[in-house]
């Protein structure tokens, strides 16, 4: 069946279509997955060695090239995320193992993400479902019954420093090492891990054996470091964001969470090509089987979705100073919104 083309959703189509719509995006191409691999690891292989060869010059012409590798080793994560959905290629058992080895390059062990990822999809906006695989988000009425130390520690988790930069580095660099916090998920999860584990340092080695342990950590710390940190922004704003959805457990919708508790981050074309359509996510909450290439043909064939819940770039920035949900306005709110209503 050719699926290069999907007849559009007449404007008049309510909610409840929206599901069966998307479903029709689901059929992945092998050649074109096979194709955005070589295309994104090809690149930054050819920036890390340019990098390497760079520092016989100056470490400041290697950062030239350190950046757009960090921008390439996010994708690499992004191809890994749809494999995790089974979004990449028809046969789970390829989607898998070519999950798995990306989670080499992008220090992810595949399946212990996998499974707290599809936990964030199941119950993404379910105020009763918070922890696991999401940023923590508390309401206004749950920070203000803290106590003082309480507060702090939040208040230190949702700064920018912690959120973009230290937090980033410590989640993909240490804490995904051990996969504490998913021991009901049996033995699988450190099996994944320790095998993930295993397989970055023999990667390491090789790499310190290649070129040397000083210049190989020189140009891959900054590069793992500054993609967590896009990747945990990206991740941030499509779903940080004013006017998104969280609910109780009795009023929750998981289409409703999908379309708007996610954004369309509506990125310039080469950032959107960049970051594999994730902009885009609130379609891919819809159904999270869509391969990435295919989400821009969902807005093509169905403009209307292109109007709900849209960030745009320049927009997104404001957005880092909200810090928690308030329940009654339906939105969230900055710290000092909250001081704000407290001297009416």
């Amino acid at each position: 069946m050719d699926h290069s083309h999907v007849p559009a959703v007449p404007e008049t189509a309510n909610s409840r279509n929206w599901l069966e719509i998307a479903q029709r995006y689901r059929h992945p191409d092998p050649v074109r997955s096979i194709l955005e691999i070589v295309v994104t690891a090809g690149p930054f292989a050819a920036l890390w060695v340019a990098a390497y060869l760079s520092l016989s010059v100056s470490y400041w012409l290697a950062l030239v090239f350190i950046v757009p590798a960090a921008v390439f080793l996010v994708r690499l994560f992004l191809i890994q995320h749809d494999c995790g959905h089974g979004a990449f290629f028809k046969k789970r058992l390829t989607n898998d193992w070519v999950g798995r080895a990306l989670g080499l390059l992008t220090c992810t062990p595949y399946d212990v993400w996998k499974r707290s990822h599809a936990i964030h999809h199941a119950h993404s906006g379910n105020l009763e479902h918070r922890g696991i695989g999401d940023i923590k988000t508390l309401t206004v009425e749950e920070y203000l019954a803290l106590p003082w130390w309480g507060r702090w520690q939040y208040r230190f988790y949702r700064h920018p420093l912690i959120m973009f930069v230290v937090g980033p580095a410590y989640v993909f660099v240490l804490q995904q090492r051990l996969p504490f916090g998913q021991m009901d998920g049996g033995w699988r999860p450190w099996v994944s891990a320790m095998g993930t584990n295993f397989g970055i340092a023999a990667l390491v080695l090789l790499m310190v054996w290649l070129v040397g342990a000083g210049e190989f950590f020189m140009i891959h710390a900054p590069i793992v470091v500054l993609a967590a940190t896009i990747g945990v922004w990206l991740f941030y704003i499509q779903h940080q964001f004013e006017d998104t959805y969280w609910a109780e457990a009795q009023d929750w919708s998981q289409q409703e969470a999908a379309l708007h508790g996610s954004s369309f981050y509506d990125l310039p074309g080469v950032f959107a090509w960049l970051t594999a359509n994730i902009g885009i996510h609130h379609v891919h909450h819809l159904y999270a089987r869509i391969p990435f290439y295919r989400l821009p043909q969902v807005l093509r064939d169905n403009p209307e979705l292109a109007d709900i819940r849209r960030v745009t770039l320049l927009e997104s920035f404001k957005y880092v100073k909200l810090k928690l949900w308030d329940s009654e306005q339906r939105r969230l709110v900055s710290f000092s919104d909250i001081r704000r209503m407290a001297q009416r």
